[in-house]
């Protein structure tokens, strides 16, 4: 009976992506949280927190709107309107990369409980993108 069990399906949670997730790059970490029934994501660490040059902190400087460029990247949620479909998968979502201003769809995937692919692309064109794995911050 207790072998049996090992292999019972595992209950759909929906809330299995949240928390902090650290970038594949290692320089980055996210906080994943709930609002509603959508996920987002707060950048909450950075290896780099300082702009080298001015050695305060970086701020939102490749942003498309000039009134943006002034606000810090610490904190700033760049994750928005993540929608679990089932299955450990988020999708419908929406990731914005300060590094280059740009605003990419995006699909989450829990590989396990410490792996996550995020799938990020352009035009609503999923293969017009790439996948990244970060790990899950203990």
């Amino acid at each position: 009976m207790l072998t049996l069990s090992a292999y019972a399906p595992q209950p759909d949670n929906a809330d299995a992506v949240v928390g902090k997730w650290l970038s594949s790059k290692k320089k980055n970490q996210v906080q994943i949280y709930k609002q509603g029934n959508k996920y987002y994501g707060r950048l909450v660490w950075t290896a780099e927190p300082n702009d080298p040059a001015t050695n305060r902190p970086k701020m939102d400087s490749q942003n498309p709107d000039e009134k943006l460029r002034t606000r810090p990247i610490h904190n700033m949620v760049i994750m928005t309107n993540l929608t679990y479909k089932g299955n450990n998968v988020w999708s419908d979502g929406e990731i914005y990369n300060p590094e280059d201003g740009k605003t990419y769809s995006c699909d989450l995937s829990l590989k396990s409980p410490d792996a996550l692919d995020l799938h990020g692309y352009v035009m609503g064109i999923s293969l017009l993108g790439k996948t990244k794995t970060w790990t899950r911050v203990k």
